[in-house]
């Protein structure tokens, strides 16, 4: 009955030039440096960060926002880059990996470095941009689920059940959880400042 029909649109539609895919263009701070770039709108910055900036430090895990292995940081805030359209960072900050160490290492790479937080370091980039966060954020005195006191007093505690809340967004296939827990601790604690 309509078999025949779809048929022939299938084919039709098939042989039919492809529609012009309109650009956008946005302009960002990227580790420090002015970027712009013309993209489709649905380009991820994940896929912004690897494919046309060449920036492979961040990595594509599971490119559902679950892993945690593509964290970057826009305007000091972590994000899953690979939920996140370029397009929305227009006129922002993004901090890659790439972009933590200048004339030497971090201290989040020396402390992971240091506690042997890595095994196969798949996940380690984005463990790292989450703990610059996590960092920052207690700092600010910004809780998490586990934060017995809700009630703004200064920087929050990163006690090992904090640190294991706040880094809850990046998984490690290797496990290696407990050296990762010493790291944070290390730069949260300042012995890697």
């Amino acid at each position: 009955m309509g078999f025949g029909t779809f048929g022939a649109d299938a084919a039709q539609a098939a042989s039919a030039p492809p529609a012009a895919v309109s650009t956008v263009k946005i302009r960002f701070t990227l580790n420090g440096k002015a970027e712009e770039l013309a993209l489709d709108p649905r380009v991820t910055l994940l896929d912004a960060l690897r494919e046309r900036l060449h920036l492979t430090g961040t990595k594509k895990g599971c490119d559902r926002g679950q892993c945690g292995a593509c964290t970057v940081l826009v305007d000091g805030r972590r994000v899953n880059s690979c939920l996140t359209l370029a397009a929305t960072v227009d006129g922002a900050a993004v901090t890659t990996v790439e972009g933590l160490a200048q004339a030497k290492l971090a201290a989040v790479q020396a402390a992971f470095i240091e506690r042997d937080a890595f095994q196969c370091g798949y996940c380690t980039p984005g463990q790292m941009m989450s703990c610059v966060a996590l960092v920052d954020e207690a700092k600010h005195g910004m809780p998490s689920a586990v934060t017995a006191d809700l009630r703004p007093n200064g920087p929050a505690r990163l006690t090992d059940d904090e640190i294991r809340e706040r880094m809850s967004g990046n998984i490690c296939r290797c496990g290696c959880y407990v050296n990762i827990v010493a790291a944070v601790r290390d730069v949260a604690g300042g012995s890697r400042a």
